[in-house]
């Protein structure tokens, strides 16, 4: 069996040789995005995987389905990325990756701190060598309400890391989870506008939840509140986050992710131009901490990821389903 990588970053490659001897698969690896002049090169193969880097499109897809390519697979949890309509109608199969929750919970939690304790201003006068108090006073955790909306496996993770804090813990979720009741106080999301301190989200991005964080929901919230978005950028209101900052409304603002980082993130940009002024903007002020689409980004789960886009493929060709197998909703 032959599978064909796209995206395949370095640190993916010495995981991939693994899986591949593994499974017993011949893996051609390509640094390259997939896209209607890269599809080709998946001939002769039963299957190809990506990143979230670019969009599989329905010409990708018709492509890949020329050349006698039958599975799919997403080395992310995310699949907004990926026309699933188009790709099931025209007789794909299609699976995305998992991976512990544990990277992405500890570093929402680190987010936290990271705002709780002005370490942006702090580190950039230590580089300058001024090691004033003024301004970096910060707040204890075991003193906040901190709000967790969505509590998927990843937003139950949090609230177990925070739980050992002494904060008082409120979560918000259509669909409640009972191990959660037992540290957190489930409420609706006007409640977690008006009362939290800190607020940190982890919901997918679907119709229902882009732009949950707007101008109207930030209005609601604590003057000063602590915003912290390690989930998915489309949750979020740019413009109304910018709006916030600049009034002092949204007191520090951690985020790994924010929408329009396409064509930015994971990539070398010191020596180019770069045409996202918002982003930019957002990124200079001194109580924003922005990270590069990095809070999954350990070594298990990097491994998890080649792991499931490799198996799923071999699983779905081998049997016509995987755990991860995705569906027409």
């Amino acid at each position: 069996m032959k599978i064909y990588a796209y995206d395949v970053r370095e640190d993916e490659r010495e995981a991939f040789v693994r899986v591949g001897e593994d499974c017993g698969v011949e893996l051609v690896l390509d640094a390259e995005a997939p896209t209607p002049e890269t599809a080709g090169r998946a001939a002769g193969c039963v299957g190809v995987s990506s990143l979230g880097q670019k969009k599989i499109t329905w010409e990708v897809l018709k492509r890949w389905k020329e050349l006698g390519v039958q599975c799919y697979s997403t080395r992310t949890i995310s699949y907004n990325h990926v026309d699933l309509e188009a790709a099931l109608d025209l007789g794909f199969k299609v699976c995305n990756a998992n991976y512990p929750p544990n990277g992405v919970a500890d570093f929402s939690v680190m987010m936290i701190l990271l705002c709780l304790r002005n370490y942006k201003q702090t580190m950039s006068r230590g580089l300058a060598n001024d090691f004033t108090l003024k301004g970096l006073q910060g707040r204890n955790m075991n003193a906040l309400t901190i709000g967790v909306m969505g509590t998927g496996r990843i937003g139950r993770q949090v609230i177990r890391n925070l739980s050992g804090f002494g904060c008082r813990i409120l979560a918000y979720d259509i669909q409640e989870n009972e191990e959660t009741k037992a540290l957190a106080q489930y409420v609706d999301a006007d409640t977690i506008y008006r009362e939290c301190d800190v607020i940190t989200l982890h919901m997918p991005w679907v119709s229902a939840t882009g732009n949950i964080i707007n101008r109207e929901s930030i209005a609601k919230m604590k003057d000063g509140v602590i915003l912290v978005n390690c989930a998915r950028g489309e949750l979020t209101e740019t413009q109304a986050l910018i709006e916030a900052v600049e009034s002092g409304k949204i007191g520090a603002l951690g985020i790994d992710t924010l929408k329009g980082e396409e064509g930015i993130i994971h990539q070398d940009h010191r020596t180019e131009s770069i045409v996202n002024r918002d982003w930019f903007y957002l990124h200079q002020f001194s109580n924003v901490v922005m990270t590069q689409h990095m809070a999954f980004y350990t070594r298990e789960a990097v491994e998890s990821m080649v792991r499931c886009g490799v198996e799923g493929i071999v699983q779905m060709a081998q049997t016509g389903s995987c755990p991860n197998m995705l569906r027409k909703a």
